[in-house]
């Protein structure tokens, strides 16, 4: 194995992840590995660049499929810049913002509640806002994380 090759081992251990995971960052395609002449998984050493733009990215509460549709984006499947770092992260600034202003409006709500105590399937401002759901019938109940966006389920 060449220097700019490393074990699915070695990468697992300078990334911090276990080596199910990079089976399942590459099942995803998320990142590539090639065969050495015995058989086994080896990385290029870029691969690790990717492997921590996709840990941050995840840090933020970036979906994989996210992450993915943003690598797959990069020229000829290149390893991440730091510029690529820039752009990508500014596109999910945004998904964040909004992100943390439900969970501000949220957190609010709940507050109330710990007062309240009712937890009310019927008139509980979390759960059910205005007792929209009574409208749709009976059945299972879909919750979001936006607060007043519960539909029924089908």
């Amino acid at each position: 194995m060449t220097a700019e090759y490393l074990s699915v081992g070695k990468v697992a251990k300078r990334c911090g992840v276990n080596v199910s995971a990079l089976h399942f960052y590459e099942k995803k395609g998320l990142i590539r590995s090639q065969r050495n002449a015995g058989n086994q998984r080896i990385y290029q050493k870029s691969t690790l660049r990717r492997i921590a733009l996709i840990k941050a990215a995840q840090q933020l509460g970036i979906s994989l499929d996210e992450i993915k549709q943003a690598l797959d984006s990069l020229p000829n499947g290149c390893e991440p810049t730091a510029q690529d770092w820039q752009r990508l992260s500014r596109g999910w600034e945004q998904q964040l913002a909004q992100r943390i202003e439900r969970l501000q409006r949220l957190q609010q709500l709940l507050t109330g509640c710990i007062g309240c105590g009712c937890l009310s399937m019927k008139n509980c401002p979390i759960y059910n806002p205005d007792d929209q759901l009574a409208e749709q019938g009976t059945g299972a109940v879909l919750v979001t994380d936006g607060v007043n966006s519960n539909q029924r389920e089908n």
